[in-house]
């Protein structure tokens, strides 16, 4: 598998930045949980570790994060690929654990001091909650992440801060019960900003909730069998499933797959109903497969005796993102993901220490043993990933560092046996999902496209009416949108109608733009934003001026922190400060390419300039079908630059790249079909009759 920037790059990246380097020093964690793992492990792993042949090697922690995909075939049989390297033969290493040398203290970053003293997740916290100010001190406000909720304040407002929270929902696969919909719903209305916003981990993220009701939006969410439980925070986020809800095998094997993920990496020691339940589990039984594999210790993972088996008191270094899907269907983004198809999408402005990655092949392991291969990879980065810089703490960061070969090594140490090559898989695809379709079992789904995830005003009342009324469940896909689940052929026609009446378009009157495009939240609540995003995303749209059946994947982040992912867009738009923004190409639709920079701090007023020509470019010399984002990346950076640089506006006599030549949309769609039999698009052919017509004319003069 090909990616824009491969293990060798990052490679040299690294040789020449110390700050990557493993640490000589840097022994692993120094807590004494961590210590007790170590000396606990079983004297066979040691001794088979030890009998080995070749040259002993201790491991050191290293930094890195990095995503894996698990992908299901039709009959069932997973194949597990992570972001680690390329796809090479296995290689050897022998590995012995070594107990970290406790007698000199390490370097860690203070939020890792402040989780180890955190009586797991607990305190500051606890205390912060119940004093009248309107805000929490810097501890507490790392602490709630971990119940998956951010302290913010409204950036627009003047004088002193407004203090409010956003809280995030845990919903594996996408999934939202009837009850817990109407609960968020209602819940927007009373004690946040009137709004629900879909993600692009398909959870909801509610805005506005001030620090006295805190308790009382928790537990509302907890006793509707929902969950904010690591929805941020070091852990494992939310694990993503392809949102449709079709009675097939292979979707239905890979949303369980997500749930048991979800539940197996889900924290243990009940700080999170300490806090919000006063101490009662509202939680339903969990899979005997997943107790089993969460218990194993047999190669070493487990915190010994610890309230946290798999966590331990640091939990891990950072975030820790993962997806499941099924062959060609990658409306998941897999390699964005830590475990998927592998990568990690945060960095850091000018520092080209700090990188986007994809995830690369790792191995194949047959399904009964995706959750043993899933924590050996948690448990892998946990111990290794690095504790001292959290720019550098991601998962790719620590295979950038150590290589695919090495990284495979220490995890099958973790997983207990060697990985199988992996398979070859079809050519992956982005699917939407909107429009109504066959579920497979007598009923139907609608996908519904929501601008920037927004759920608000006519179309909030409107799906709170329709999901009310025939109590559907709902999902939410990892584009932002929504899906109407379990309805009756009979109802169709009643919710399509009251749908249109709510503004919610049907697939074939939403402009291919707004279809793939995607914003983060930005401004004003997002403490990290410099710009705008999902506020500024309708007019730019608008702006790029593309007709009918063109289209672009667009995203746009108000901080390179990458949350709508845009690493991964044909044009993605990052904002490097204030109305300011640094331009990527080269991403493609079926988002399996990285993009890379082109230009940086470009005015949002002067977009025009570098959009245009590329654009104009991109119409009159691509190849037969070629995407925006493979022509950006045949024509290569400099080719683009000079575009960019020498252009002086539209050439005179030459039709402009977006000239309107439709006047409504039944002409477009019979011109268009016509243009497919020749190989060509409606717009290309309506200028060839045009010239055609002139040409037989005397050049216009029709006597």
């Amino acid at each position: 598998m090909t990616t824009s920037l491969g293990a060798a790059s990052a490679a040299a990246t690294i040789a020449k930045d110390p700050k990557l380097q493993i640490p000589g020093s840097f022994n692993g964690l120094k807590s004494a949980s961590n210590s007790l793992l170590l000396t606990k492990r079983p004297q066979g792993f040691r001794a088979a570790a030890a009998a080995s042949p070749g040259p002993t090697t201790f491991i050191r922690a290293v930094s890195t994060k990095r995503p894996f995909c698990l992908f299901l075939s039709d009959d069932l049989t997973s194949s597990l690929i992570m972001s680690t390297g390329s796809n090479l033969c296995f290689i050897p290493f022998p590995f012995v654990p070594v107990k970290p040398d406790t007698s000199v203290e390490q370097k860690r970053s203070k939020v890792e001091i402040l989780k180890e003293h955190s009586n797991f997740i607990r305190y500051p916290l606890n205390e912060e909650l119940l004093t009248d100010a309107p805000n929490i001190n810097e501890a507490a406000t790392q602490l709630i992440k971990f119940h998956g909720s951010y302290q913010q304040y409204d950036r627009d407002a003047r004088g002193p801060k407004s203090y409010s929270f956003m809280l995030r929902t845990k919903n594996p696969c996408g999934k939202v019960s009837n009850k817990l919909y109407l609960v968020m719903d209602d819940l927007a209305d009373e004690f946040g900003i009137g709004t629900l916003r879909l993600t692009t981990r398909q959870t909801f993220q509610l805005h506005g909730v001030l620090k006295k009701d805190l308790k009382t939006v928790m537990s509302s969410i907890i006793k509707s069998m929902g969950s904010t439980l690591g929805a941020c925070g070091d852990l494992n986020r939310n694990v993503l499933a392809p949102a449709a809800p079709l009675y097939r095998k292979d979707y239905l094997f890979a949303q369980k797959t997500a749930e048991d993920i979800a539940a197996l990496l889900t924290p243990q020691s009940g700080f999170y109903y300490d806090m919000w339940v006063d101490g009662e589990k509202v939680m339903s039984a969990e899979p005997p497969e997943v107790v089993k594999a969460r218990n194993d210790n047999s190669h070493g993972t487990n915190f010994p005796d610890s309230p946290e088996p798999i966590y331990g008191t640091q939990f891990l270094p950072r975030k820790f993102k993962i997806a499941v899907t099924v062959p060609t269907d990658n409306s998941v983004d897999l390699f964005t993901n830590d475990i998927g198809v592998g990568g990690g999408m945060g960095r850091t402005h000018r520092m080209e220490s700090t990188f986007p990655r994809l995830a690369e092949p790792l191995g194949y392991v047959p399904k009964e043993d995706i959750l043993y291969a899933v924590k050996a990879i948690v448990v892998t980065q946990r111990e290794n990933g690095r504790r001292d810089d959290r720019k550098y703490s991601r998962m790719k960061y620590l295979i950038s560092s150590w290589g695919i070969e090495k990284f495979r090594t220490v995890v099958e140490q973790y997983y207990g046996r060697k990985f199988e090559p992996c398979r070859e898989l079809p050519e992956w695809e982005f699917k939407s999902y909107l429009g109504w379709h066959e579920q497979g079992d007598g009923g139907l789904f609608c996908g519904l496209h929501v601008d920037s995830g927004r759920v608000k005003g006519v179309m909030k009342t409107t799906l709170r009416e329709i999901i009310e009324k025939y109590n559907l469940n709902v999902r939410i896909t990892p584009n932002q949108n929504i899906i109407l689940c379990d309805v009756r052929q009979a109802w169709k026609r009643p919710i399509t109608t009251a749908l249109a009446q709510g503004g919610l378009l049907q697939p074939r009157f939403v402009d291919p733009l707004n279809v793939t495009a995607m914003a983060c939240p930005a401004l004003p609540l997002c403490p990290l934003a410099i710009t705008e995003a999902e506020r500024g995303i309708p007019d730019l749209l608008k702006r790029v001026g593309l007709k009918y059946n063109e289209s672009v994947v667009i995203r746009v982040t108000g901080c390179p922190n990458g949350c709508a992912r845009p690493y991964m867009a044909e044009l993605g738009l990052v904002g490097d400060g204030p109305n300011s923004y640094q331009i990527w190409l080269g991403g493609t639709p079926g988002q399996t390419s990285l993009a890379r920079v082109f230009k940086d701090k470009v005015k949002i007023q002067d977009l025009e300039k570098v959009l245009e020509p590329l654009f104009y470019h991109w119409k009159r010399k691509r190849l037969s079908k070629e995407s925006f984002g493979d022509f950006t990346n045949r024509m290569g950076n400099e080719k683009l630059v000079e575009l960019v640089d020498k252009w002086e506006g539209i050439p005179l006599g030459a039709s402009r790249y977006n000239l309107k030549l439709f006047a409504d949309k039944e002409t477009y769609e019979a011109m268009d079909a016509l243009a497919r039999l020749q190989d060509k698009n409606a717009h290309q052919l309506a200028m060839e009759i045009i010239r055609n017509f002139v040409a037989s004319n005397g050049n216009g003069k029709i006597e």
